[in-house]
């Protein structure tokens, strides 16, 4: 039963996920807490697993269907999140050996992902400054802080990664969104093949896997075909929609969890 309802909840999260760039993880995480069928080390995995496949068939379908991309500048986001999401990875498993307490680990998460969010939102609905950067050397630092906070947090992306890019480099918010699923892409990739070379799978239910990667490739693939639809104006909405309701459910969990 629990395959299903997580079925259910990635093809939406990821669908929505996929067009405003943020990645299915921002609402898969907070409602898998909410749902409290696994502990937060298990929540991140499936998330982490499911934003990847995601990431993988958003941003190859977006490619192929003649979206224009400047592949250094990606190649260089790239090795920024495959550093940060390894740095994001250990530090979880940091916390969570420091402190012993899936509390404690799932309230730090809260805590930065609502800071995310509030930035994010702000800036979306008013972007008061943006720097114009341009050289590879940024786009590397700022794959590095996005890959960070992606395996930190157990969402995948999230909010900054667009609101970041926009302010950064100043790019449109749909070519924003391609970038910031690819960075996703990397860091997950990393994260997953970290867990694998020190602790495992095993102590995973993997035949959950048989219900979320095929509902992370459907949530890939709707949500390509959305954001080759919606003009920029309707994606900024779905953004600034979608924060607001992460917000919400965030702000909840971590009032029950305290």
């Amino acid at each position: 039963m629990i395959g299903v309802i997580y079925f259910i909840i990635i093809i939406l999260a990821n669908s929505v996920g996929a067009v405003s760039g943020m990645g299915g993880g921002v609402l898969i995480k907070p409602i898998f807490d909410l749902i409290g069928a696994h502990d937060v080390v298990a929540i991140s995995f499936y998330s982490s697993v499911a934003v990847f496949v995601m990431s993988l068939v958003s941003t190859y379908r977006q490619v192929k269907g003649g979206l224009e991309v400047n592949w250094p500048k990606m190649l260089s986001l790239a090795l920024g999140s495959i550093i940060g999401g390894y740095l994001g990875n250990y530090l979880f498993e940091l916390i969570r050996i420091v402190f012993q307490s899936n509390a404690v680990v799932q309230g730090v998460q809260i805590i930065l992902t609502c800071l995310t969010l509030v930035f994010a939102f702000v800036y979306s609905r008013n972007p008061f400054i943006s720097f114009r950067l341009n050289s590879l050397l940024a786009y590397t630092f700022c794959g590095l802080t996005l890959g960070l906070l992606a395996s930190l947090l157990g969402i995948g992306g999230g909010p900054i990664n667009v609101s970041l890019l926009m302010l950064l480099f100043s790019l449109p918010i749909k070519q924003a969104t391609v970038y910031s699923i690819a960075t996703i892409f990397f860091s997950q990739a990393t994260k997953l093949i970290s867990i694998a070379m020190t602790t495992g799978f095993s102590h995973y239910d993997l035949t959950l896997l048989y219900y979320i990667v095929p509902a992370a490739i459907f949530g890939g693939l709707i949500g390509a075909q959305l954001s080759r639809l919606l003009n920029p104006k309707k994606v900024s909405l779905i953004f600034q929609l979608v924060i607001i309701l992460v917000l919400v459910i965030n702000i909840y969990n971590g009032i029950r969890l305290f």
